[in-house]
């Protein structure tokens, strides 16, 4: 779907910059209406995360419990990238939540072409691609979204008075032309930044960005997705703030010691700390404008399996950061997962709002986890709101390898089983298959949720896609209502001896598994997730439920299955809705509605907020793997729900190029 002109054109990084006279007369023949014209701040859906506090919440309810049943699609968009010529095609995935501001939708595909789409109709109005290379083996092929930027001091409107700024695969910074999409040639070199440039780079392609920037004021404020596994010496996870205008640094932090004056530095042997990498903030990082504060959610220190090389609690690794805005430096922070062994990172954006202490709100920080804990802090001091625990946990038997002897434990209730897995949990759809998962049970180290990786195997519950993964949550301030999408799919995590590592990878008796060489240690890894024969879990379903959870009464309000098994079992078999896991997280809206996507097979549903009721459900036309959002637009002011689908390689749903907005059906006219 493309138009000509700078009311739909489809630029590129090689494209020619028109005249600014003629954008500037292209520009008012092309002006949206101004019911749909608001700016960022005060647009239904701004942000990547609905709104600056990144609660995924709606103040919208013309779509509401009584009828949404009768909602019907009101136009698809196809971005045409199904991955041609894509060395990592199968990877590749469409996990984008669009925005909304300046009269225009905003999203990016996968391998980060970035899109403007009329709100009403989904016609394209212009069309950015910044030729990633597609011959780059990238260690993901993810994209989630965009963020936006708006001139804050009074002038005319000229070119980049509004900007989209996005991260791509190949690690620059990008700065677009929010009205035309052409790049902002005052920032950095011709409107982008090459982030790779001061950070040490191991290997081309697993250093990338696949979350969207985060805008403060005048500040950009970026992270990095690094491969995981490959090595103890892996990129470092540098945090860093760009100005707007200019692309000038602001600051940098790395939260892995880099100096001995570094504020971790005292609880970390310093060789080790220069040869390791990763800490970095993958997931989408929050701004407290009041407070100053940026919140940074990190992961794991390099490699995630084994840690005898990064011995103690990998302090600011696995950790829930508060930055100071103006310098980057640390002013409170709360280690969630000390020396991870588990790919425990934590993924989730931290949420803000008022939380509900003795009757009074307080500022709050809200953090979940893979783990499947909540944690609710003070938001300028990092108090604990809910008590947090240090509970013993298991040792490690590998030779080098420390565990850390506790973890901290959330007193909200856990949105997963964090029990140890026996053989007889095993479960099946037939007598046999369950009998092969009672087998596979029983060889393998299951002791809890942080049982150490063994050379035997280990079985972990949750595995490392979560619990709650990037998907994150939403909040319902006046409800005091917390609502996630959790997976319950248990993994198989081995550490594989070096001299045995090359013959396994070559074996072909492992064709489910994914190896990763952990250079720099005496161990590879390989890891699967623990499936039957029939291709399912061997644990007792759900394996992928939306939980509500009240803060006000510290309890599961309620918890339902998302997902069924439709497309996944063998065709005698009957598809039931026993939960499935999913990638991608939900919205609530004051129409008390959740609305969520996700799971495997392909569904877009809605349920009742209090009740977990699931009121309505559409089969879209690819996996749904993203997190939804909704907004008025027209002289009507008509409420769309929209969604990208368009499939996950790795959960290997329905590959598409689908973005697909649900509306009420108009009103008929009033008869004469």
């Amino acid at each position: 779907m493309r138009a000509m002109g700078p009311c739909g054109n489809d630029y590129s990084s090689r494209a020619r910059r028109p005249r600014a006279g003629a954008l500037a007369l292209l520009g008012l023949l092309c002006a949206p209406g101004p019911a749909d014209a608001q700016l960022r701040s005060a647009s239904d859906w701004g942000y990547y995360g609905g709104d600056g506090f990144g609660r995924r919440f709606s103040s919208l309810d013309q779509i509401n419990r009584a009828n949404v049943g009768k909602l019907t699609v009101a136009w698809t968009y196809r971005t045409g990238e199904l991955g041609a010529g894509f060395a990592k095609a199968g990877k590749l995935t469409f996990e984008s939540t669009p925005v909304l501001a300046f009269g225009l939708l905003y999203l990016e595909t996968g391998t980060n072409i970035v899109v403007a789409l009329d709100p009403r109709t989904g016609a394209q109005r212009w069309r950015f691609d910044p030729h990633v290379d597609r011959a780059r083996s990238y260690s993901e092929a993810s994209s989630r979204g965009v963020s936006l930027w708006e001139e804050p001091n009074p002038r005319p409107a000229g070119p980049c008075h509004h900007r989209v700024f996005t991260g791509t695969l190949d690690a620059r910074l990008l700065a677009l032309d929010g009205d035309t999409g052409l790049p902002c040639a005052d920032f950095g070199a011709g409107g982008q930044i090459d982030l790779t440039r001061g950070v040490r780079i191991r290997d081309v392609g697993d250093y990338l960005v696949t979350s969207p920037p985060t805008v403060y004021g005048n500040i950009v404020i970026v992270g990095s997705a690094i491969g995981d596994n490959r090595a103890t010496n892996l990129e470092r996870g540098v945090i860093r703030a760009f100005e707007a205008h200019t692309g000038t640094l602001v600051w940098s932090f790395d939260p892995l010691p880099d100096s001995p004056t570094h504020p971790a530095a005292g609880e970390w042997n310093l060789t080790q700390a220069a040869n390791t990498g990763a800490g970095n903030a993958w997931g989408v990082i929050s701004v407290d404008e009041e407070h100053g504060l940026v919140f940074v959610p990190t992961g794991s220190a390099s490699p995630d399996f084994y840690g005898g090389e990064r011995l103690g609690p990998d302090r600011f690794a696995d950790t829930l950061l508060a930055l100071d805005v103006r310098t980057g430096q640390p002013v409170w922070h709360q280690q969630l997962v000390h020396h991870d062994l588990w790919d425990y990172d934590l993924a989730a954006q931290p949420v803000l709002g008022d939380i509900e202490v003795g009757g009074a709100p307080v500022p709050a920080v809200i953090q979940a986890t893979k783990t499947g804990m909540l944690y609710a802090f003070e938001r300028t001091h990092g108090r604990p709101l809910f008590p947090v625990t240090e509970r013993p946990v298991p040792a490690s038997a590998i030779p080098g390898e420390k565990a850390w002897p506790t973890q901290p434990f959330s007193s909200l209730p856990p949105l997963v089983s964090h029990a140890p897995v026996r053989a007889r949990d095993a479960w099946g759809l037939t007598l046999w298959d369950r009998g092969k998962c009672r087998d596979l049970i029983a060889g393998l180290r299951s002791e809890g949720i942080f049982t150490p990786p063994d050379t035997r195997g280990t079985l972990l519950s949750p595995g490392y896609a979560g619990g709650v993964n990037w998907g994150g949550i939403a909040f319902d301030e006046q409800r005091q209502l917390v609502i996630a999408a959790v997976n319950h799919l248990p993994m198989v995590v081995t550490l594989v001896p070096r001299k045995d590592l090359e013959a396994q990878m070559h074996s072909g008796q492992f064709p489910h598994s994914e190896f990763a060489r952990q250079t720099g240690t005496p161990y590879g890894m390989r890891r699967e997730p623990l499936l039957s024969p029939l291709g399912l879990p061997c644990t007792p379903p759900p394996w992928g439920t939306l939980v509500s959870v009240d803060l006000r009464r510290n309890r599961i309000v309620w918890q339902v299955p998302l997902g069924s098994t439709e497309g996944r079992t063998p065709w005698f078999l009957p598809s039931r809705d026993f939960g499935m896991p999913n990638v991608g997280g939900p919205i609530i809206t004051a129409g008390d509605l959740v609305f969520v996507g996700a799971a495997m097979d392909d569904y877009m549903r809605a349920f009742d907020i209090e009740t977990g009721r699931e009121l309505w459900k559409y089969r879209l036309p690819a996996g749904g793997q993203a997190t939804p959002m909704t907004y008025r637009a027209g002289p009507d002011q008509r409420q769309y729900l929209v969604i990208s689908a368009g499939g996950h390689g790795p959960l290997g749903t329905t590959r598409g190029d689908y973005v697909v907005a649900f509306a009420l059906p108009r009103a008929a006219p009033p008869a004469h």
